[in-house]
């Protein structure tokens, strides 16, 4: 008996010291990684020159958080993980969530036509656009958005943005036969969609069905004279001497619509819609597939969105390279903003990088954050 004792305390000796190496091994490992991933980004964000908040999440636990530059140049507030930046066309997933919320309650359908919506609508081919067609940029509608007037670009709303289409005459391809072009007019369109159907308004809607569900207590949509704490402002070179200068609204186009664009958050909130979209709480299993799953190809030469092995599902980009994971992923820019929203749900990994330069290499970075993530087994 006694021996049996001994024999299993030993067990557990060794077993303890087996467990502190390999604590101490994965220890090392993420160290190593870190600075690796740290090598990406730092030569890129100088200290006191516009910025950007980089984080990694592995199980929805950080395996890499790091803040680069300023925030905003006249204060000089640095990147923390709570500045907001404007994510730009990465707001269009939560626009398409919150149709897929409507179809879940049999509100409406995805092959509800858009003439059902907008009775104001003119044109015959409005009876054959359908929900499914705007989310995945299959409706062949042209982006004919008045760009003439300085003033009506950089102050139009949603509504005002795609008034267009009342007397619009004419379309770019017919919808549902194959061909993708990416626009941002079709998405405005869900602005009002939500609030005919629902009878709120879509701010109303979006904070009580989106934001509060998935606990983005830190996320709102822009509008002129609303003040958002901890708001970061979009750079663009200026100059020949490392200079910057302001490109945000007032400076930029088309910065004031919101279903397509506006959203500002904060690496750490969005995090917590990366949560609620993996746990289903803003959304089921069926709608998720749904936007995850490819609904158009996007071919080489496409206006915006192409990569080898791209496609477009609602709201998001699929990445299926062949002998790689599947990368569910958006891109946003608008002004000096560049934002890039990453994720391999089956791995359950996520990459957020929030810029406020739009002169960076955005999609050979993140490239490069996967490529260290497969050597590193963190998928």
């Amino acid at each position: 008996m006694k021996r049996y004792y001994a024999i299993a305390l030993l067990a557990m000796l060794l077993a303890g010291v087996l467990a502190q190496a390999q604590a101490k091994s994965n220890s090392a490992q993420l160290m190593e990684f870190q600075q690796k991933v740290d090598g990406i980004f730092s030569p890129v964000f100088e200290p006191n020159k516009p910025g950007a908040a980089v984080l990694i999440l592995k199980k929805g636990k950080k395996v890499f958080e790091q803040c680069y530059g300023v925030a905003d140049m006249t204060t000089m507030e640095p990147v923390t993980p709570k500045t907001r930046f404007c994510i730009a066309s990465v707001s269009k997933q939560f626009s398409a969530v919150a149709i897929l919320q409507l179809v879940e309650k049999g509100l409406v359908k995805l092959s509800d036509p858009l003439s059902k919506f907008f009775p104001e609508y003119k044109a015959d081919f409005f009876n054959r656009i359908t929900l499914h067609h705007i989310l995945s940029h299959t409706s062949g509608i042209p982006d004919a958005r008045e760009r003439s007037d300085r003033h009506f670009v950089l102050t139009a709303t949603d509504v005002e943005s795609c008034g267009y289409m009342k007397t619009l005459d004419h379309l770019n391809f017919e919808p549902g036969c194959g061909q993708y072009e990416y626009i941002n007019p079709t998405f405005q369109l869900v602005y009002q969609i939500v609030e005919r159907v629902t009878g709120k308004g879509f701010e109303q809607y979006m904070k009580k069905n989106i934001f509060n569900k998935a606990g983005m207590k830190g996320t709102c949509y822009f509008e002129d004279g609303r003040v958002i704490p901890d708001m970061a402002h979009g750079y663009t070179p200026d100059g020949d001497k490392g200079d910057y200068r302001e490109f945000d609204y007032g400076e930029e186009t088309f910065f004031a619509t919101k279903a397509d664009g506006g959203i500002y958050t904060s690496v750490t909130d969005f995090a917590k819609w990366e949560k609620a979209l993996r746990d289903n709480k803003v959304w089921n299993e069926t709608s998720k597939r749904m936007a995850y799953t490819p609904q158009v190809a996007i071919p080489e030469g496409a206006n915006y969105g192409y990569q080898p092995y791209n496609s477009y599902g609602y709201g998001f980009f699929i990445n299926q390279r062949p002998g790689h994971h599947r990368i569910v992923y958006h891109t946003g820019d608008n002004g000096g903003f560049t934002i890039y929203a990453g994720k391999a749900p089956d791995d359950d990994v996520v990459v957020l990088i929030f810029s406020t330069r739009d002169n960076i290499d955005r999609m050979g970075m993140a490239a490069r954050v996967w490529d260290l993530l497969e050597e590193y087994h963190y998928m």
